[in-house]
């Protein structure tokens, strides 16, 4: 199979954000794209990706259009919005997930995904505010790496700690990569796509090429727009979260936190299995 036409589909990640390139948003797909074929005959390359989007998105409006480009190649990495609203739901998130690769490796494309550190230790969210952001993340990370085997995707591991410890990957808002995170991401995806012979360019390069956001644009950005990034965030998510919080702190008082943890994980088997016994049923066909 050849990637002669590469879609990405996702979020702000996949977009760009972090990753300024002559006024605006670059970032790691771009990157890829451009060592995806020879350098005579580059890919056709289509960013879908929106700021914001979360699995909904993905499924309802992005991949239709994907489907219309007849790609060789599609990425998919979303849900990490999905998480920081309160109507999260996981069994959801799980069958949009599953819906949206199934329809696109049913077409012939191959897959390529990710699983992402938690938003909570990217922004340094002290840990009752944080597990339960955290305990989400897994979650869905859990999902992805399940769903990822079953419609033999090619998977990236980007939630390792390493990610996270290495602050020079990160752009001022905590959340995003800035252009040496966003050209390792596209580096760790090459050598995948690589090994299956659905790359042939070069592999971008993983040091930056642009001198970092000086100190005080960065300090403008997070005053401005990640100002606003916050205020939309706990608008929606920050009643939810303190009562998750309240719950975190209740339970370590009572030694019980660990009963969180296997909740979550019998959340993540019942999402699976309930996929697996809808496809099951006739009416399913």
């Amino acid at each position: 199979m050849s990637a002669r036409t590469y879609v990405a589909l996702g979020d702000s990640l996949t977009a760009g954000v972090g990753d300024p390139v002559d006024g605006a948003w670059r970032g790691w797909a771009a990157l890829l794209a451009a060592g995806i074929g020879p350098p005579e005959r580059p890919v056709d390359f289509h960013n879908l990706a929106v700021n914001g989007a979360r699995t909904w998105d993905v499924l309802h409006r992005q991949t239709p259009e994907a489907l219309a480009l007849r790609p060789g190649l599609v990425s998919v990495v979303v849900g990490v919005n999905d998480t920081l609203r309160h109507t999260f739901d996981l069994h959801a998130v799980a069958a949009r997930l599953d819906e949206v690769y199934g329809t696109l490796t049913g077409r012939g494309a191959a897959l390529l995904t990710a699983c992402l550190p938690d938003p909570g230790a990217m922004l340094g969210l002290p840990g009752a505010l944080g597990r339960p952001l955290a305990r989400r993340q897994r979650a869905v990370n859990a999902v992805v790496h399940a769903l990822s085997e079953r419609h033999g995707a090619l998977h990236l591991h980007a939630a390792d700690e390493e990610w996270v410890a290495d602050r020079t990957l990160w752009s001022a808002d905590r959340l995003h990569p800035g252009e040496r995170g966003h050209r390792v991401f596209a580096a760790r995806c090459h050598a995948l796509l690589a090994a299956e012979g659905l790359a042939v360019g070069p592999p971008p390069g993983r040091e930056p090429e642009l001198p970092p956001p000086t100190r005080s644009a960065s300090l403008w950005w997070l005053a401005t727009a990640g100002t606003g990034w916050v205020a939309r965030r706990c608008t929606d998510l920050l009643p939810q979260l303190l009562a998750l919080a309240a719950k975190e702190v209740q339970h370590g008082l009572c030694g019980t936190s660990g009963g969180l943890d296997v909740r979550a994980a019998r959340s993540v088997a019942a999402a699976l299995t309930g996929l697996t016994v809808a496809e099951s049923r006739p009416e399913a066909a």
